[in-house]
């Protein structure tokens, strides 16, 4: 009877799977996705309800009492365990405490590079109760000025070979009585503390918890500076709500205390400090911190530090992709790879040159309010939607007119949700556990990332600023930037997509697409900004042919200008303003300047007569 009920069942089950496997090929991982999530959720939920305030700061304490001799970093071959951690973090504490008076809800700045003190300084201004600014460590004069008074910052803790940058704005920090505090044991600087002495002299003896007593979940945590690729930065306030759920970020996709976590990212940037720093202390792994990032020290450090996961960003797998070949390339223990902006050319000859990698491409921006996971391995999408996702964080692509800058809008003034297929804004609503807690000390840019009336009156979206798209598979994929995309001829251009079709010629090693303003003519024209590959030489017919073959006409890069190196930002993210200031005026333009010429059926050098032409209107573009 048992015998026969088992074949009945299998009988019946076989078929099911089949059906599963043919029409719902995603079924099981999209429940795995579900489950992971309701986890956790679950857990956030009951850290939420513990009193008192459960913060990040806690769980790293329960790590340094539970786990007190495992690596917590490895530096320039120092290795510094959780004991070692807590242990530093309170003399630094105690230090400040003694030197300034640091009580909490104060903010103090740290103007630190990637090693272990950035660590430590955090984990003790946390026990403190104050809020951290992390300023990029390559900004320098008036921006570092602007980013330090974003914050209302009145201590500043500098790495010893920073004191120079910050003496650059010496008498304006004086002027706000402001206090430095350099890590060195002597500072040649009038008026600038040599802090490491105090340091080293302070009490170990841990911190009483009474001094972070009024820290609650809306308290800001830390303030996180957008790249600046469009301007100066601005300080995203990131609370402990937002940085208690960047707990779960390695954990939810399968990280654990064995793995090594290899951090080459900038600490002060979102996905260096969310992802290899907080998400590492949830797990309890060991982080192996590099000062920045090297193509050819990548894959040599991953194996002599057997590193299981890596983190990436903007360019840097094609970094590994563009460097010369080696008999070891697949010689390694990464099995994970996790990160944001991974092209579908690079992503499948990272996985065909370096091994089974699996690749965890995501989405998130620094101030957003939302977030999507690629665990399915589907390469060139950022994630994939479903039900329980869409109802707890609600979002929509919504259709936008990149000519006036603004929403478009149906009759009765809401917006209009795009088509499966089309391409659209990225707006996620603001509620309680999807808040936007905007930028500081700036009211005004703050509601300029707010869109209102999206699906009814009285509704508030956050507004990412990028375009995406979601297929029938409900994959969704990234487009472009709003800033990025230019109007030409009527018609919408994406500088990802003709910078994509560029890079596929065989000497061209990055392209920086952009779109410059030609006098007399609405919108913008494009024209790119490109690097040769080493040993290589430009064929610029075959470049006319590819494009031709691949871009409609008006999204032909009308104007390509040769850059040794393409400028970037700390994270990687292409720079353009500069690019688009210049346009294409040989006058303006050093480098080498070409022009499409139609009749020709190639490019051209760009001279000051086709120029004159151009914008006298005697040469028709």
């Amino acid at each position: 009877m048992f015998a026969t009920s088992a074949i009945l069942a299998a009988a019946l089950v076989a078929p099911l799977l089949l059906l599963l496997r043919i029409f719902w090929p995603y079924f099981w991982k999209d429940v795995r996705l579900a489950a992971n999530l309701l986890r956790v959720l679950l857990t956030f939920a009951a850290r939420r309800r513990r009193k008192p305030a459960y913060l990040v700061l806690d769980r790293f304490l329960e790590q340094a009492a539970r786990h007190a001799d495992r690596p917590f970093v490895v530096f320039e071959g120092a290795t510094y365990s959780y004991r070692d951690a807590d242990r530093q973090s309170n003399r630094i504490a105690n230090a400040l405490r003694s030197r300034c008076a640091l009580t909490q809800g104060r903010t103090a700045a740290l103007f630190l590079g990637n090693e272990p003190a950035f660590l430590f300084a955090w984990l003790a201004l946390a026990k403190l109760g104050c809020a951290a600014a992390l300023l990029n460590c390559n900004i320098r004069s008036k921006s570092l000025l602007h980013c330090f008074g974003c914050c209302g910052a009145k201590v500043l803790i500098a790495a010893a070979e920073l004191a120079d940058a910050v003496g650059e704005i010496k008498t304006s920090l004086e002027r706000e009585g402001v206090t430095v505090l350099v890590l060195t044991r002597e500072c040649n600087t009038p008026g600038f503390v040599s802090f490491l002495g105090d340091v080293e002299n302070a009490s170990e003896a841990p911190v009483p918890r009474s001094l972070r007593s009024e820290v609650t979940f809306r308290s800001p945590a830390v303030y996180i500076y957008t790249s600046g690729t469009t301007g100066l930065p601005k300080a995203a306030v990131v609370n402990n709500t937002r940085l208690l759920a960047a707990l779960a970020v390695l954990s939810s996709n399968g990280v654990t205390a064995e793995d090594s976590v290899y951090l080459n990212l900038p600490l002060y940037h979102t996905a260096g400090f969310f992802i290899g720093f907080i998400g590492s202390i949830e797990i309890g792994s060991t982080i192996i911190l590099r000062r920045k990032f090297s193509a050819s020290q990548f894959w040599d450090d991953c194996r002599r530090h057997n590193v299981t996961v890596v983190q990436y960003i903007g360019e840097i797998l094609r970094y590994l992709c563009n460097s010369p070949k080696k008999d070891n390339d697949k010689d390694h223990k990464v099995r994970l790879a996790i990160g944001n902006g991974l092209r579908a050319d690079v992503w499948k000859e990272f996985l065909n040159r370096f091994g089974d990698i699996e690749i965890r491409e995501f989405y998130a921006s620094t101030e957003g309010n939302i977030g999507f996971m690629n665990d399915t391995g589907k390469i060139g999408a950022i994630g994939r939607t479903n039900f329980l996702h869409k109802k707890l964080f609600p979002y929509a692509l919504i259709k936008y007119d990149t000519e006036v800058d603004a929403p478009v809008r149906d009759s009765s003034g809401l917006c209009i949700e795009v088509g499966r297929g089309e391409t659209g804004l990225l707006v996620s609503k603001i509620t309680d556990i999807a808040p936007f807690e905007g930028y500081a000390r700036n009211k005004e840019q703050t509601e300029k990332k707010k869109v209102c009336d999206v699906s009814k009156k009285g509704d508030v979206y956050f507004n990412s600023g990028d375009l995406m798209r979601i297929d029938e598979d409900n994959f969704i994929y990234f487009q472009d930037r709003v800033g990025d995309t230019f109007r030409w001829k009527g018609e919408n251009v994406a500088t990802t997509e003709v910078s994509d079709i560029l890079t596929m010629m065989e000497f061209v090693e990055e392209a920086n697409v952009y779109g410059v303003q030609v006098p007399g003519h609405e919108g913008k024209i494009g024209m790119a900004a490109i690097t040769i590959k080493e040993d290589e030489e430009p064929d610029w017919e075959s470049m006319f042919s590819h494009i031709s073959s691949y871009l409609p006409a008006y999204a032909h890069p009308r104007f390509i200008r040769i850059q040794n190196s393409v400028e970037v930002t700390a994270t990687f993210k292409q720079m353009k303003v500069k690019l688009v200031e210049a346009g294409f005026n040989p006058s303006m333009v050093c480098d080498p300047l070409f022009f499409l010429n139609d009749k020709a059926k190639t490019y051209i050098p760009m001279t000051e007569d086709i120029y004159n032409s151009i914008v006298s209107g005697t040469i028709k573009l």
